[in-house]
């Protein structure tokens, strides 16, 4: 399904680090993952996902205990995998599976990437759109496919549509954001009425909430401008369209759970709890963040996804944010036994019956893996509502972020957001970090 829309995914970007003399190098090892057996390897995951770090461990345990190799799992607070990952790297049991997010995070830790591909794990992805390749090498393997938007409480949004005067009968019937607007600013108008504290959950820019803003939201003017000028990459944006993250920042502080002053320390976490909880009706995330609404409540029944409509011109055919940002990488730096360790972990991963359910079933993964049959398909409305999107013959949004120069372009970015939010700062400061920021950090990252 996703070979049909994905010309290539795009990942997070991670800052770029200096790398000399870390990690305590030993020779490359030129270990395959093929007829060897009872590996006498450890393996040691940096998982970069904390919403699936139990998953990870309990996973880890049933193939520790068919093989008796010792697997260690390690899962970097939200927000921390670089300082966590560049820390780990350092010390002299580092890890031997890490992740990068895009090819600038690959070209951060290239000299760390062990060459997969005469690995088994590359033998089973479906299509090199799922690869992060340099000349014949193979550095990176996406294992997640992801797909994000508003989420939306079908049941409370349904109770709304009921409503005298309600500005919609169905939910269906919101597909630009005039709409989605005014149906928010109505939410927001009759919360006591319809049991909510407002429309959308607090945009909380607490380092574990504040990606979605700064990242996953600032993807979309970034993706229509590259539409635009027919590019994928850019060294200068022009913010051609800040005047439209303007109007969706604004909805997002305006119709929302708390007030704007607030936002410096509302996380991740609060969000989560506000939605699953029934106390908003909109929710920018994602399909990773299934498990973790319907541990609160929710079921299937309840959810629904919403593309984020900016107000440009056309966007009633745009269908979800699609893309990934997960690419496994092994540590080159690892011994042989641990390089072999960890491929033969990953291929029981993508191929046992264990390894399969727990990564469709209970991460809720949709993989680029051939060995991913219909019997492993993840269970999420939310992956579903993109198949009738893309079914519906809607364009999917790529993942651009994986071009944003650095993390600290981002940084910049969120300050100058929550500035804007809290009254403290003008938008001109959100424009100058997008825009002039840019280019700056470019420059100083290519260097």
């Amino acid at each position: 399904m996703y070979k049909r829309v994905l010309s290539m995914l795009l990942g997070l970007t991670l800052t770029t680090v200096l790398l000399t003399g870390c990690g305590g190098k030993k020779e490359e090892s030129n270990a395959q993952d093929s007829g060897t057996e009872n590996a006498k390897g450890t393996v040691y995951y940096l998982n970069f996902k904390p919403e699936q770090g139990d998953e990870w461990k309990e996973l880890a345990k049933k193939y520790q205990e068919e093989t008796g190799v010792q697997i260690k799992i390690n899962t970097a607070a939200s927000g921390t995998y670089e300082q966590t990952l560049t820390s780990e790297m350092a010390k002299s049991d580092a890890p031997t599976l890490f992740q990068v997010n895009g090819p600038i995070g690959l070209n951060t830790w290239k000299d760390y990437c062990y060459d997969l591909k005469d690995s088994e794990l590359y033998k089973h992805v479906t299509s090199d759109d799922f690869v992060l390749k340099e000349g014949d090498g193979v550095y990176g393997i996406a294992y997640a496919i992801e797909t994000y938007g508003l989420i939306y409480n079908k049941k409370i949004l349904k109770k709304y549509c009921e409503m005298d005067g309600a500005k919609i009968k169905d939910a269906s019937e919101i597909n630009s954001f005039d709409k989605l607007k005014e149906v928010a600013d109505d939410i927001q108008a009759k919360k006591k009425d319809l049991g909510v504290d407002g429309a959308f959950t607090s945009a909380g820019m607490d380092s574990s909430s504040d990606w979605r803003f700064k990242t996953h939201l600032a993807n979309i003017p970034i993706y229509y401008e590259y539409k635009d000028e027919g590019i994928t990459s850019s060294k200068a944006i022009k913010g051609t369209y800040l005047d439209n993250y303007k109007k969706i920042w604004d909805l997002y502080i305006t119709d929302s759970t708390c007030d704007p002053k607030l936002l410096s320390s509302k996380t991740s976490d609060d969000a989560t709890a506000e939605f699953a909880t029934g106390k908003a009706v909109f929710y920018q995330n994602g399909t990773w963040e299934y498990t973790n609404i319907t541990k609160n409540g929710l079921t299937e029944e309840d959810l629904g996804m919403l593309p984020i409509y900016i107000g440009v011109e056309g966007e009633e055919n745009q269908g979800l944010c699609t893309g990934s940002e997960n690419y496994w990488c092994i540590n080159k730096n690892s011994s042989k036994e641990d390089i072999q360790a960890t491929l033969d972990f990953l291929n029981w991963c993508i191929t046992s019956d264990e390894g399969r359910k727990s990564i469709a079933k209970e991460m809720g993964f949709v993989t680029p893996f051939d060995t991913f049959t219909d019997e492993y398909a993840a269970d999420n409305p939310l992956i579903r509502a993109d198949a009738d999107y893309l079914a519906s013959g809607k364009t999917p949004v790529s993942w651009n972020f994986s071009t944003i120069p650095s993390d600290e372009w981002k940084n910049r970015l969120g300050n100058a957001l929550l500035e804007y939010a809290q009254g403290t700062g003008k938008w001109d400061q959100v424009k100058k970090a997008f825009v002039d920021g840019w280019a700056s950090e470019y420059q100083a990252t290519q260097k």
